[in-house]
């Protein structure tokens, strides 16, 4: 096994006990510990490999200047400590000496780590053991759309005893497994890669189409469109990840537009519209909201149907004035695209709840989103009518090479 580097994120000052166990357990695994201090309330009882004067001078403020902002405005005390230490995790990667990182503590431990660790490259091994990572208020900001493994301690990073000496031990054989394991962050790809959305009423569509793009050359990237997937498909979009994408569940415009459990954001379909990769879309989750767990949002809509799916989930049918709200946003960002598209109507319904004989099924108001998405569009004819189901293996093929027709013109111009 050859040795590692592990960066330990960390505020000495507070956690001094605790973070020497994790150097010690690293060091004991045969890897190299480096122990980034980002202490900002007081002189920490001993130094790290990295000391916390050095990341604040990276940041643009002298130790002293940071220890009087904690108390005064925190947040630009903390805000130079996350660029300072970021900038030096970044010199260490470029010269290849760090191969993952850990973070350990509480609140703002959390913050500071999962910020440096957001700016690392996928496939980096990330791990964050906190007593704040179950939060739901905080854990999108920590996680966010990267590949950062949140280690739940459930007890403060505080007092060594026998319960907190558990989960800690837990976390640091968790980050040295992946640092032996991984396979870096040169990921490399012979094929074009596509990105797929997918969730679960469209999945027969998208497995099938799995098989049948890569049976053209491509190597297909699902991104599960629960909100999180696909916001993280529009990042690696614009990260240039991606050559194209079949956007099969475009659910997401209508979540974010009216509150879903599912809602990705305000940027749906935009990176592909921006850097002009050729997409193919269909209208998969436009029929449904998913108000699961939201008793005040399933009182407004009891009197429309709502599909019970399981104990977390309920998902109820959109009406038309909705589908018309959502066609006008969809055509005004298919309307800034520079590069080719192609957006597909099943006619015989859009998922597996729309379809005759399912109480989902409202082909009046798929109707109203058909004709409100033409109207607004500068170019219509790029909406096209299949007369099948989306939920068939026969909608995935016209999908596909619909995709492969737009790439090769793409290709070519």
């Amino acid at each position: 096994m050859s040795k590692k580097a592990i960066v330990i994120i960390c505020n000495l000052d507070t956690r001094g006990e605790e973070i020497v166990f994790v150097k010690d357990l690293i060091a004991g695994r045969g890897h190299e510990p480096i122990l980034l201090d980002f202490s900002m309330e007081e002189p920490p009882p001993f130094p790290g490999d990295i000391r916390t004067e050095d990341v604040a001078r990276r940041g643009g403020l002298p130790i002293e200047i940071v220890r009087e902002k904690y108390r005064s405005d925190r947040d630009t005390a903390t805000n130079n400590q996350i660029k300072g230490a970021a900038a030096i995790v970044q010199d260490l990667l470029s010269a290849g000496r760090v191969h993952g990182i850990i973070g350990i503590g509480g609140g703002t431990s959390t913050l500071v780590a999962t910020s440096i660790m957001q700016r690392l490259p996928f496939g980096m091994p990330k791990l964050m053991a906190s007593p704040m990572a179950a939060h739901p208020a905080y854990i999108d900001k920590y996680v966010g759309t990267h590949d950062i493994t949140m280690h739940h301690t459930v007890l403060d990073i505080v007092k060594m005893n026998p319960l907190l000496k558990a989960q800690i031990v837990n976390a640091v054989g968790a980050i040295c497994g992946m640092v032996e394991m991984t396979q870096g962050t040169q990921i490399a790809f012979d094929r074009p890669c596509v990105a797929v959305s997918s969730f679960g009423f469209g999945e027969m569509a998208v497995q099938a189409a799995l098989g049948m793009i890569e049976a053209e050359g491509f190597t297909p990237i699902v991104c599960h469109a629960q909100g999180k997937g696909d916001k993280a498909m529009e990042d690696m979009i614009r990260a240039g990840a991606f050559h194209g994408v079949l956007d099969i569940c475009t659910g997401g415009i209508i979540e974010n537009l009216f509150r879903g459990n599912r809602d990705p954001g305000p940027e749906r379909l935009l990176g592909a519209a921006e850097t002009g990769i050729p997409m193919v879309l269909a209208p998969c989750g436009l029929d449904i909201l998913s108000y699961g767990g939201r008793a005040d949002m399933l009182e407004k809509t009891r009197d429309r149907v709502q599909y019970v799916q399981d104990a977390l989930r309920v998902q109820v049918r959109t009406t038309a004035d909705e589908l018309r709200q959502a066609a006008d946003v969809i055509a005004e960002r298919l309307n800034r695209s520079t590069g080719p598209w192609t957006f597909l109507i099943p006619l015989q319904g859009w998922s597996s709840l729309d379809k005759p004989g399912r109480p989902i099924y409202d082909p009046d108001a798929d109707a109203a989103f058909v004709i409100r998405l033409r109207e607004k569009l500068a170019q219509p004819e790029r909406v096209k009518d299949v007369d099948l189901h989306l939920y068939s293996e026969a909608f995935a093929r016209v999908a596909v090479d619909e995709f492969v027709g737009l790439y090769r013109q793409a290709r070519v111009s």
